[in-house]
């Protein structure tokens, strides 16, 4: 080998390679990747069917714990949801928005499926008894409380929106405060990775 061409292997072989690593990705919402919570759940669809993560392979998930007749933060979350698979465009066929209710004393199966398809009709509604309800909300790490008012009562509850990937392994915390264009853009780049 000709000592020019020996000099042009070795400036070669020091620059740095391109291309054999991802860069990390930078999210919008809270990265949670290897988060020991929200492992699982087996709770009943507004369906009817009974339904864990495993039911959902191959698909991103995207799951919020609410209560029907929550007058803000629920709807809101719902109706962001909505716009994020508008946003995805051809990928929303890969995101499956689900809502667990906190409230399953007034949230039964008919109720849930309606408010499902008040939002969209491929939204799924997933509820359980008081027990599975409080087990599933620990397992995510989610605050409920029952609030007396006036007659009735009222639920608190957390406003964090996650998201699991198509292996179904928790991913992302969604914040309530980010904007359908910032979840969109967290959910694309983890369609990418």
């Amino acid at each position: 080998m000709e000592r020019r061409s020996l000099l042009k292997l070795l400036a070669l072989s020091s620059l740095p390679l391109v291309g054999c690593s991802r860069a990390p990705v930078s999210f919008n919402g809270i990265d949670i990747t290897g988060a020991d919570y929200g492992a699982d759940f087996h709770l009943r669809g507004h369906d009817g069917r009974d339904y864990s993560l495993a039911s959902f392979k191959g698909k991103y998930l995207l799951i919020f714990f609410g209560f029907t007749q929550c007058p803000d933060i629920c709807p809101t979350a719902l109706s962001r949801a909505v716009l994020i698979r508008k946003l995805l465009a051809e990928k929303a066929g890969q995101l499956q928005v689900i809502f667990i209710t906190i409230d399953p004393e007034r949230d039964t199966q008919d109720l849930l499926a309606q408010y499902m398809a008040a939002f969209d009709p491929g939204f799924l509604g997933l509820r359980g008894d008081m027990q599975q309800t409080r087990e599933v909300a620990r397992a995510f790490r989610v605050f409920y409380d029952k609030v007396p008012s006036g007659s009735s009562y009222t639920m608190d509850h957390t406003s964090i929106s996650y998201v699991f990937d198509a292996n179904g392994k928790i991913r992302l915390a969604l914040k309530h405060e980010q904007t359908a264009e910032q979840c969109a853009a967290d959910l694309s780049a983890l369609m990418k990775s």
